[in-house]
């Protein structure tokens, strides 16, 4: 029999039982909601049903969280609402606007220490995946389903396969965790890893910080897969250990243990592996509607004549939407604005990176930096990066999905071209007729810098990215 894997560990500490169409009922201990959760918590109170465990419950204001004074409309301003009233009426915490830990709910779990290895983590939002950077198993549900957990405290939950992506060698200057997911997403697609849990391993894995893990696992998502996980090592211990809601004392040590043996065995075997070379992975930015429309900076937009069947009218239409042609140079792409922020870039290894880059220097275009909660914004001021973004002249906001998901009154003009930090692409993702192009924070910063895409190398010579 080979070993077991950090997703069986997962598994198997969570299930109550399973029926007979292999579909498992699995006990979840962090319930996050946030303003889309009215729907759930609507049909809860429709039966009058209570939470079951208000105290595993947290709330969370981001999504439609306004970065610049109040709401943009009352609408808005009632989401936000509804989200404060749900939460009071249950008994439940909620990091709402006026409390100083607010933030986007993937980037203030971890740093709240909410986020612990070993748990299974829900909420409403498909990028829920990032908590996997933990060795949580972490994955995003429906409204129907978050009503369940929230009536129960409890998911139904088919276990998928096992995908592991094994990343050897070393990142390169100005690459990071960005370039390699999109890298693995351009290989495999936006399908390639459907009906996976994955578990990133390797040396380059390994040499993440927390941070950059959180990027990864959040972008699980974008390939298709159902979730992200690595299993957790010092480097994780050292994150967790003292904050906010995380063990003390004896509980840390015991806590430690066993989270110590969640890794998977050595002899473990997944239903895919794939193995990447990090010293191979360059700056990646994407160019059509797709994360997997993605390629090295310095490439050409492919041709779809080059292609095949359903591949070629994909690329045709991404292009036609995207306003561009095949051939040309992706460094000859200019850019209307920048948009640095969202759960996937947000966290201050991220805007360190990007002020590396704009230290000294004016940006050609305007653009939005959001940090991704409130004490990220504090700890950027304490460090001076905010003065570095305004002195490039670009505007600092505060905390919230902002731009990503355009629901706050953030958005991208139609028409207009955005190089962006966040997770998304689609037509439409960033406001009607938005153009995105994905890429990392410091390869945002380049492109603010220039007024058009850029590889980073070449401004990051002589200085260090922290």
């Amino acid at each position: 029999m080979s070993g077991r894997r950090l997703l069986d560990k997962l598994w198997d500490a969570h299930e109550i039982l399973r029926r007979e169409d292999g579909t498992s009922l699995l006990w979840v201990d962090r319930h996050l909601v946030h303003e889309g959760s009215h729907h759930a918590f609507a049909k809860i109170a429709e039966r009058d049903l209570p939470v079951a465990e208000p105290g595993l419950t947290f709330g969370v204001a981001d999504h439609y969280a306004p970065t610049r004074g109040g709401p943009a409309t009352d609408a808005i301003a009632r989401m936000i609402d509804t989200l404060s009233e749900n939460t009071a009426k249950h008994g439940i915490t909620c990091f709402g606007l006026d409390d100083p830990r607010q933030g986007i709910v993937h980037v203030i779990g971890p740093e709240q220490g909410l986020t612990l290895p070993g748990l299974l983590i829900n909420c409403g939002d498909s990028h829920t995946s990032t908590h996997g950077a933990f060795g949580a198993l972490a994955f995003g549900i429906g409204a129907t389903e978050v009503a369940h957990v929230l009536a129960t405290q409890t998911v139904w939950q088919k276990k998928p396969k096992a995908m592991r992506i094994d990343v050897t060698g070393r990142l390169g200057p100005g690459v990071g965790a960005k370039d390699l997911a999109l890298a693995w997403i351009a290989k495999l697609g936006a399908d390639g890893a459907r009906g996976h849990a994955i578990e990133y391993t390797g040396a380059a894995v390994r040499a993440m910080s927390m941070e950059g893990r959180m990027t990864l696992c959040n972008l699980s998502i974008e390939g298709g897969a159902r979730f992200g996980m690595i299993a957790p090592d010092e480097t994780t211990f050292d994150y967790v250990r003292g904050r906010p809601f995380a063990p003390t004392g004896a509980e840390w040590d015991r806590a430690v243990e066993l989270w110590s043996l969640l890794p998977s065995d050595s002899d473990a075997e997944f239903e895919t592996t794939v193995s990447l070379d990090a010293s191979e992975i360059a700056p990646i930015v994407t160019w059509g509607t797709s994360p997997e429309d993605a390629l090295p900076v310095t490439a050409t937009i492919p041709d779809p004549s080059l292609l095949q069947g359903s591949a070629a009218d994909r690329a045709r239409n991404a292009l036609d939407y995207m306003g561009l042609t095949a051939g040309r140079a992706l460094t000859e792409i200019a850019v209307d604005q920048v948009f640095i922020g969202s759960c996937t870039n947000a966290r201050i290894e991220d805007l360190r990176a990007a002020a590396a880059v704009l230290a000294g220097r004016r940006a050609k275009v305007p653009g939005i930096v959001s940090p991704g909660s409130q004490l990220v914004k504090a700890q950027a001021e304490a460090e001076g990066l905010d003065r570095i973004f305004t002195d490039a002249g670009l505007d600092w906001v505060g905390s919230g999905c902002s731009m990503c998901v355009a629901m706050n009154g953030d958005h991208v003009e139609p028409g207009k071209r955005c190089a962006s930090t966040t997770n998304r692409n689609f037509r439409g993702r960033q406001g009607r007729g938005a153009r995105t192009h994905l890429m990392s924070p410091a390869m945002v910063a380049a492109a603010a810098v220039t007024g058009h895409l850029t590889d980073v190398r070449d401004l990051l010579r002589g200085r260090e990215v922290a």
